[in-house]
Parts: C-alpha cells; structure tokens; sequence
C-alpha cells in the first residue's frame, strides 16, 4: 500500500520509533508509557499523542485496529520502506531534470553511500534476471 505522506514531524518521528521498536500492537497508553521513558518527552499529554497516533494513521504510515474500546496501533511500513517512499515522492516532485537532481545528490554523496548505491542496483538487477 502507498504511504500518503511521508513527512513527520519530531513528535511524529518519536511516536514511529516506539511503533517500530516497541510494537506492534500498541495502546496510546502504550506509547505514551515509552515516550515518558526517554529523557527529552516529559510532560507528553494522553490527548496529544492520542492526535499524533490518529494523524500517522490518517497519514498511512501506522494501522490502527479496534480492542474494545481502544485503538491498537502499528507501523503501516518499515522504516526502509518510509525511506523510499519519501525519496519515491521527492523524485516525483521533481519539474526538472531528474537526472540531473540525482546527480547533485551523488556528487554529496561519501564512497560508502556510493557503495551502498551500487550494491542496491546490484541486488535489483539481480533480483529482475
């Protein structure tokens, strides 16, 4: 299923790490409780990330499901998965030459990342034989 926004936030941010390492399955409650534990999310309110889970649900990027009278969520995708879709989605905002965006990218990019680029081409090409 494509993502319909991949833009978050840093609260968002915050609440899709606890989903990713913490869930799935997971009650407001839950996420609150975790976000608590981390030093730099004190004084969170139950409202507030109640809003912020119904948001990334709406966003397409955390499933929610009914348990009684609350809401379970889950990451919607990994977060490699959220990755590509933001860099999908900047490619196809892009009115100019892609290629020539993508090569301002990769003239910034560090002999690992082109390694790691040309290992991910690999592995496609691989699996499309």
């Amino acid at each position: 299923m494509p993502l319909r926004s991949t833009s978050l936030g840093d609260l968002e941010r915050a609440v899709m790490d606890i989903l990713w390492s913490e869930g799935p399955g997971l009650s407001v409650r839950d996420v609150l409780d975790h976000l608590e534990r981390r030093e730099h999310h004190k004084e969170l309110a139950y409202p507030t990330i109640m809003t912020v889970l119904y948001r990334l649900s709406k966003k397409g990027i955390a499933d929610r499901a009914r348990d009684g009278r609350a809401w379970r969520y889950a990451a919607a995708a990994s977060r490699e998965e959220l990755a590509a879709s933001a860099l999908r989605s900047t490619l196809d905002s892009v009115k100019a030459d892609r290629t020539a965006a993508m090569l301002h990218f990769l003239d910034d990019a560090s002999p690992g990342e082109l390694d790691d680029l040309r290992a991910a081409l690999a592995e496609v090409e691989r699996r499309r034989a």
